[in-house]
């Protein structure tokens, strides 16, 4: 066995190393993906590991790495001279957790979601068919066109009749109204476990693949804990948990309420959650809520919120960012009545599996 040989890390083999500030920024990010936004919060964690772990250098302290910041236009001061991002900030943020969750993921054409039936759009396939009127003269299969003239005239008397043109199949595209529902119930960092952050960049990853990629697909965001609301693309970085119950029916309704303004033929609503529903409007206008075990009384009008979804042709994908056992039901019972999709995503993979079923449309079946 030919045996490994060690040398000294040589910067210049591998394309130099990092500036100070290029790793200062990088850990910044990260923090305030973890910090929902939170500049001074983000900068006191800095200036923490800075002490602990020396990461500043004689060039460029943590004040001057906060100068820079400034310089660069990555933050300003709000009104009470308080740190806040900048909205090229913001981008960077989306930016970031789109390269970080779906970084593997090979690219495709801005706009595409394959079906299971042909029509016109943008990839062309190899298989052809003869011309019917309303196709798209660039899809003309020239060769076979010509081919069909030659073997019914000959080279003699070659001419063209309707008959004799080919045209290639396309895959058929289509646009996708989405609603990404984000559960911001207590339980979300309860346990020891930070579930908001992975949603709260899995939604910024979305919101800058559906801008980048696909422009002819709408992106509507909706919180839920004691209610719904919406949310924007710029509010997402700061999306945080609160002291809140589980109220799925109101975020499932708010979220058929949008797609009800939306044009597309194909809608879905994609919810990402850790828990079971615990709390409901009744008619009164009084919030109901029982966090103890799996009321039927609110279990049984979410499901009636599904098969809604399902009569008006909206599909619901259930990312449980929980394992209980005894949720496993529910969303079982959730995923039958809408016959929509359902995984169960460990945080670290929530992104890949959201991705994964958003651009491919891959079903995957709950066990």
């Amino acid at each position: 066995m030919r045996p490994f040989r060690y040398l000294a890390w040589n910067d210049d083999l591998h394309g130099g190393s990092l500036s100070t500030f290029e790793n200062l920024f990088n850990l910044f990010q990260q923090l305030l993906l973890i910090t929902a936004g939170d500049v001074q919060e983000a900068l006191e964690w800095l200036t923490e590991l800075d002490r602990r772990h020396g990461l500043s250098d004689d060039e460029m302290g943590i004040g001057d790495f906060v100068e820079e910041l400034k310089n660069r236009g990555y933050i300003e001061p709000d009104p009470t001279e308080v740190w806040k991002l900048t909205p090229s900030s913001e981008r960077g943020l989306r930016r970031r957790s789109l390269e970080e969750i779906f970084r593997q993921i090979e690219k495709g054409e801005s706009g595409s979601h394959q079906v299971l039936d042909s029509g016109t759009g943008s990839e062309r396939m190899p298989e052809t068919r003869p011309w019917q009127f309303g196709d798209d003269v660039h899809t003309l299969d020239v060769t076979g066109t010509l081919s069909n003239a030659f073997r019914r005239g000959g080279a003699d008397e070659l001419s063209l009749t309707e008959d004799d043109f080919e045209v290639y199949e396309t895959d058929h595209q289509t646009g996708i109204a989405t609603v990404l529902m984000i559960d911001v119930s207590h339980s979300m960092v309860l346990y020891g476990e930070d579930r908001i952050t992975p949603a709260r960049m899995t939604a910024m990853a979305l919101s800058e693949l559906i801008m980048t990629r696909y422009p002819g697909d709408t992106l509507d965001i909706v919180a839920f804990g004691d209610r719904a609301w919406e949310v924007t693309v710029r509010d997402l970085p700061y999306l945080t948990v609160g002291p809140f119950h589980t109220n799925t029916r109101d975020g499932l309704q708010r979220a058929r309420a949008i797609l009800h303004r939306r044009r597309h033929r194909n809608k879905q609503i994609v919810m990402i959650t850790d828990g079971k529903p615990s709390a409901q409007f009744e008619s009164n206008g009084r919030l109901y809520k029982n966090p103890f075990g799996l009321d039927r009384r609110i279990i049984n009008k979410v499901l009636d919120e599904a098969v809604v979804c399902r009569r008006e042709g909206i599909t619901i994908t259930t990312f449980m960012v929980a394992r209980d056992p005894y949720l496993q039901q529910f969303v079982r019972d959730l995923t039958a009545a809408n016959q929509g999709r359902a995984y169960y995503a460990s945080l670290n993979r929530l992104g890949e599996y959201l991705f994964e079923d958003y651009v491919r449309n891959r079903r995957k079946s709950l066990r």
